[in-house]
């Protein structure tokens, strides 16, 4: 019965594979009069080419900020030196994804159903292209990723195979990599193309990888958590739909959910590691799944992408020590008593922000619609209102207000997803739409490789004297 059953998934492997070149064209052809992402790049990209040209010529040796030394061994935090055009941070309004705020994008987006969140695959085109897409385009990258999705027998396998207890963020770096296998821009830059077409095979990497994550995530997720029970992609369902089914989390709240939090999560500037780490290895013309792969092992670590986990770790601690529904004294007693044991608030503050992260806004909202009632939202929402007043009396928190990693946590334990290692995963398949876009775009603009100048302690003391 097993190999039976070995058999039938190998023959789906096989025949998924040989049919992808065929439905990649058909979905090609149905993107031809709507203006797929290939054809706007083609258009885009000269002007741009020529924009940052002249930027260079005309302003290359202006000074866009000072470096102390303080930032050079802090962590070169704040340092006005990358070009990152698919996100910006605004320390008032958030995040803005080329130009778009949070929820400027949940308007104008294409959603699945009339009022619903927006589809990631619009933020993708958006990212890509510079331009929102219409309902017609948005359901073209549907079409495009969802033919260019089936996984590489070795890549299951792999999965399979590696030992229990491997980390989810060791199984998906692990699975990008053995996608390298295929790169059409390692076979390229091999075959000796020109620079000026570098854009081309890392656009195919690009979207053969954000294509393949989800049956990825889908695979740990019921390899960790549900004893190998792999659960078959739905060719009905869009991009982040299919990634919640293939988890096992079928509800509709849970598809708008996961439409959400996939796009939300895409981008935040270039700076931070997991977007600077694929960028730093992309520089050296390393193709999309190398680059993506270094990115994904920094955002593993616990400074950067473990925060949700960190937030909902002290909620569950909070309800434990007082309770599931303690008073909003209760909670300021012991929010004082965390800050006074010189501990921190996990998800509250920013180091860019100067007001409530937009990110945690519409997630906010999206409680209210869908699970008012739920114990732990109430307790998050309670800890709204207690502890940046608390934060602000002491003195010494330029943002006191909540970021993203304070509320996504608690509507995932709603939807039963409630495995935190895996988190990180779900951050790491969102991040992919915006550090994979920029890539694309690095190596259209011919973008060189990067190496600050690095100092010793003696040679800064020297300079500061």
């Amino acid at each position: 019965m097993q190999a039976s059953r070995n058999l039938a998934k190998t023959l789906r492997s096989v025949t998924l594979r040989q049919g992808a070149e065929d439905l990649l064209e058909q979905a090609r052809r149905g993107l031809s009069s709507a203006g797929s992402l290939k054809e706007v790049l083609k258009e885009k990209i000269p002007a741009e080419q020529e924009r940052v040209k002249a930027l260079k010529k005309e302003h290359g040796r202006k000074v866009l900020g000072e470096v102390t030394v303080e930032q050079a061994i802090g962590g070169m935090r704040g340092i006005p030196a990358m070009l990152w055009e698919t996100s910006l941070l605004d320390p008032e309004e958030g995040i803005r994804f080329r130009g778009h705020t949070i929820p400027e994008l949940q308007a104008k987006l294409p959603a699945a159903k009339e009022g619903g969140e927006p589809l990631p695959e619009g933020l993708l085109f958006l990212l890509l292209t510079g331009e929102l897409p219409t309902k017609e385009q948005a359901q073209a990258v549907t079409e495009e990723l969802r033919a260019r999705s089936a996984l590489p027998a070795h890549t299951v396998a792999l999965l399979k195979s590696l030992p229990k207890g491997t980390h989810p963020m060791t199984q998906l770096t692990q699975a990008v990599l053995s996608l390298q296998l295929d790169s059409k821009f390692a076979a390229a830059y091999t075959a000796g193309v020109h620079k000026s077409k570098y854009w081309e095979p890392a656009l195919e990497d690009s979207l053969d990888l954000i294509a393949k994550l989800p049956e990825i995530a889908g695979i740990i997720y019921r390899n960790t958590y549900a004893n190998g029970d792999l659960i078959e992609p739905d060719a009905q369902l869009d991009w982040a739909a299919n990634l919640s089914h293939m988890m096992g989390h079928r509800s509709e709240g849970a598809l708008e959910l996961m439409r959400l939090y996939q796009t939300i999560h895409a981008d935040h500037e270039g700076g931070n590691v997991s977007a600077h780490a694929t960028h730093l290895v992309g520089s050296a013309l390393s193709d999309p799944y190398l680059s993506f792969a270094a990115g994904m092992t920094g955002l593993a670590g616990p400074l950067h992408g473990l925060a949700n986990q960190e937030v909902l770790r002290w909620i569950q601690m909070v309800t434990r020590e007082i309770g599931e529904e303690p008073s909003q004294d209760q909670l300021r007693e012991y929010v004082w008593a965390t800050l006074k044991g010189g501990k921190v608030v996990p998800g509250f503050g920013h180091a860019v922000l100067r007001k409530t992260d937009p990110r945690y806004t519409c997630q906010r909202e999206f409680a209210q619609k869908h699970l008012p009632d739920y114990p732990l939202f109430k307790l998050v929402s309670d800890l709204y209102e207690v502890v940046p007043d608390v934060l602000t009396q002491t003195g010494k928190v330029k943002n006191p207000w909540p970021n993203v990693d304070a509320h996504s946590g608690v509507l995932l334990q709603y939807y039963g997803i409630t495995h935190e290692n895996f988190y990180t995963v779900l951050f790491g398949v969102s991040r992919a739409i915006g550090v994979l876009s920029q890539l694309v775009w690095s190596r259209a603009l011919g973008l060189p490789i990067e190496r600050p100048k690095s100092l010793t302690v003696e040679a800064i003391i020297a300079r500061a004297k």
